[in-house]
């Protein structure tokens, strides 16, 4: 059961809002490809795969993979870039033993409520030494993502969500070894008025889970600083690699 709907109306917010430019996507680039080598051929699951923009990105950037996308909620499929898309969650892969040379999660973990289910279910359909890919804030790393500098009530929320120390106990219990642990820049917006004027609570965990008056607050500290700072918005995710 994820942390909140994903009904259409976050769908749409989120399709609206989180998608990445390719200056944005350009660190992530780099930092995939040192860890999952792509060659042609191979298969790559896209677990909770969204509305598309991983999936679409990694299809441009490597031609010759193939892209699963597996996504539990029925209004992110309907809005996908790519289709095919699978039902599916990080319980239930709708995928073979051993048929994929790697996985990509990105900002899914927090939404699943049995990391050791995850694990040992990515461990069935991942082949042998291939990497998962987990892109995510993690609980305690909140100083290098924007949005908690002006919602910092929503730091709250983000240290409920798994830390790196938590993912790597699940899934080592499951067969995998951390191989890395890195923050990736990426620039989220081109600046901070940008940024306020296209924020949608509905697009953010964290926002939907604060006080109104909480958000409210967050609105006008974002907006105030917005009118001053014109610098691009770079915020760090972290990769955490497990194979």
């Amino acid at each position: 059961m994820a942390r909140i709907a994903y009904d259409d109306t976050d769908a749409e917010a989120f399709a609206a809002t989180r998608h990445l430019t390719d200056d944005g996507l350009a660190a992530w680039r780099h930092a995939v490809t040192r860890h999952l080598a792509p060659e042609p051929g191979m298969r790559l699951l896209d677990l909770g795969s969204g509305t598309g923009s991983w999936a679409r990105a990694f299809t441009a950037w490597f031609p010759s993979l193939d892209v699963v996308a597996v996504e539990p909620s029925a209004a992110m499929r309907a809005r996908s870039l790519v289709r095919p898309v699978l039902a599916g969650d990080a319980a239930r892969i709708p995928l073979d033993d051993g048929s994929v040379d790697g996985a990509w999660l990105s900002t899914v973990l927090h939404h699943v409520p049995d990391l050791a289910a995850a694990a040992r279910e990515l461990r069935r359909v991942v082949r042998p030494d291939a990497p998962v890919l987990v892109r995510s804030a993690f609980a305690g790393r909140h100083e290098a993502i924007t949005l908690f500098r002006f919602f910092p009530e929503a730091i709250r929320v983000l240290d409920t969500y798994p830390a790196i120390a938590d993912v790597e106990s699940a899934f080592a219990d499951a067969g995998f070894a951390t191989a890395a642990v890195e923050p990736v820049p990426q620039v989220t917006a081109p600046s901070l008025r940008e940024a306020a004027v296209t924020l949608r609570r509905e697009a953010h965990t964290p926002l939907q889970l604060i006080t109104d008056d909480e958000y409210a607050t967050g609105v006008a500290r974002l907006r105030a600083a917005a009118r001053v700072d014109t610098g691009p918005v770079v915020d760090a995710l972290d990769l955490l690699v497990l194979r």
